[in-house]
Parts: C-alpha cells; structure tokens; sequence
C-alpha cells in the first residue's frame, strides 16, 4: 500500500488517501491521443477557392484553401472552408465529400448562377501537376455575410492566396474578411500563383494584410521581380521581402529540396525527405498547415521545417491532396507528424 496525497488525496480537508499500488496504466491509444489534441484545438480558416481536381485517375476534392483545412484537421485543429459551390450536382457531391472527410460546410456558400469550379490536372513523369482551370464559376463570386463577419472574428488563423481574388467581387470578400479578424489572428499568405490569375498589386496588398508568406522557390523571383525588389541569394531575397512589409516569417518551399525559412531575427533550412513521389498535390497545403500549427504554438524555425516537410513528403508519396487516414495510415500519419 501507499499513500496517495500527492496523486489524489484531499488537500483541502487535509485528508490522504491510502490505496493499493497499481499496475502503470497502458499507453493512450494512437486514435485517442490524435483526438485528446482537440482539446487545445484552434480555429483554422481557410478562404477562396473549393473546386473538383479532374485527375487523370478520376476527380477528388481540392483547393489550397480546402486541402489546408483538411490538413489542419488532421493535424488536430478545427480547420474550416469559408468558400462557394454551385447548386449544381457537382456542388451537392462537393459538400457530401467535405462532410465525409470530416469538414463543416456550415460556411460554404452557394451560387444559384454560376457553376461549381473544377480544375484540370495532368500529372508530369516526376510528380508534378500541371493545372487547367475552370473560369467565372462560383467561388469566383464570394459574398461577404453577417455569419462569415463571425467567422472571421472566431479565427485564430486564416489563409487565403491569389488564385481566389482573380475576380474583383472574391477580391473585395478575401480583403474584408481580413480586416475583420482579431488583432492576434495570424494571416497566412499562400502565394500559389496559377497561370496568369495574380498582378503586382494583388501581390502587394495581399502582403500587406500578411503576418507569414509561403511561396515556392520558383514563385520568389517571379514576385520579387513584381514587386520591383532585387532577386539574389534565396535567403536575401526573403528577408528584402519580410522588411519590405513588416512580416513576421517568409517561407521558401524546395520541392524535393526542403525548405526555408526567415524571420526577422533568424533564418532556417531544411533539406527534406525522400520519399516515393506519387504526386505533389496538396504537397504544399500540408506544408502550410504545419508551419500554422506549429508557428501559433510558439514552435523554433527548426521544429516547423521539420514538421512540414515531414508532413508535405507523407502527402506526396499518396494520391490526390486529401490522402484517407484509417488504420494503419493514421498510425503511419501520426508518427510522421510528430505526436507519438
């Protein structure tokens, strides 16, 4: 036997208990401690574009801003879409698939207009995907509500990219939900320049209403260039970027390579991990949801490269940007992200 006051005694009282020794419990399950992380889950938001990603291997769901909140799910967070579907067959099956993935459609929006987005995808030898994608459709015309005016003052983060101003009326929405956060909201710009949908000044005033920037490594002397700042060395380049706005953190991503990260004080490179390449969508998404979860807790720049690539690689070696966790996979995806 042995006394318990300090386990579980009353203190108050002034009482102890006196219990026999027990066998050390048994380790929480894989499942209940990925579940036990709710309970210090976050608001994570992202808004703009939800469309169909036409495969080569049949349709799946995708959107940086809907593969980020997947993402962040999975990671233990509350990720939300705050988007827009068509009333459309494609758009009904587009919320049943986000139901079942584990998403609230609660703010997604619907167009009686204009049709679902679709984005066509061929897939490279090496990985990459090249997309098509679809104009003047739904999420091209978000509408600014009272309930997304809430949403937007629930946010612990929220992240929003270029593809989705394409259009004046989402630009205007994506600006003003930005404005409505919380002063201590962390704004997450995801760069992801696709065909010729970005100008300078979407650049610029996207950068503004920034706190942390992710481009790849190709994206950075392009919107350098934009931007009318000098291109060099990687490093340097990302801090004339972080100065020039007053950013918190401008982060790099390599492909195979890794990634950088920079911030005011200090800088960070990781050299990724090899994996076998399935295809790169939603790669970076995944990437971004861990630099979000980890940066809001306080995370080292050397925890959050790790992290991501870790994470960004695990989605690359499977099929479309929203891999299944059941079973062993969610074991396999635990270990990954580093919550064993």
């Amino acid at each position: 036997m042995q006394a318990a006051c300090s386990q579980g005694g009353d203190r108050k009282s002034g009482t102890c208990a006196t219990v026999f020794a027990a066998k050390k419990p048994k380790p929480l399950s894989l499942r209940t401690r990925w579940l036990a992380m709710k309970t210090s889950a976050l608001k994570i938001v992202g808004i703009g574009e939800v469309l169909w990603d036409l495969l080569p291997g049949g349709k799946q769901l995708g959107g940086a801003p809907a593969n980020f909140a997947y993402m962040s799910n999975l990671l233990g967070d509350h990720g939300i879409v705050a988007s827009r579907i068509g009333s459309d067959p494609l758009g009904r099956e587009m919320a049943e698939a986000m139901q079942q993935l584990g998403l609230t459609t609660s703010y997604l929006q619907t167009d009686e207009t204009h049709s679902t987005g679709t984005v066509g995808v061929k897939v490279d030898p090496t990985g990459q995907p090249e997309f098509t994608i679809t104009p003047s459709v739904a999420w091209d015309f978000l509408d600014w509500t009272p309930l997304w005016e809430e949403l937007a003052g629930q946010a612990d983060v929220v992240c929003f990219g270029t593809l989705a101003q394409r259009s004046p009326n989402s630009r205007v929405t994506i600006r003003r939900f930005l404005q409505a956060v919380r002063t201590d909201t962390l704004r997450v710009f995801d760069v992801n320049l696709r065909q010729t949908f970005f100008s300078a000044e979407v650049l610029s005033e996207s950068l503004k209403y920034s706190d942390v920037v992710k481009l790849n490594d190709l994206e950075l002397p392009l919107v350098c260039n934009l931007l009318s700042l000098e291109f060099g060395e990687q490093q340097s380049s990302a801090r004339r970027l972080l100065q020039k706005y007053g950013l918190k953190l401008v982060c790099v991503t390599r492909g195979a390579h890794g990634s950088l990260l920079v911030s005011p004080s200090s800088a960070a490179a990781h050299p990724g991990f090899r994996v076998n390449v399935v295809d790169t969508v939603g790669a970076g998404d995944a990437f971004t949801a861990c630099l979000a979860h980890h940066y809001v807790r306080g995370s080292s720049l050397e925890t959050i490269n790790q992290a991501g690539n870790r994470f960004a690689a695990w989605v690359a070696s499977r099929p479309g940007a929203t891999p299944s966790l059941d079973g062993r996979e969610l074991k396999e995806a635990l270990r990954m992200f580093d919550v064993e």
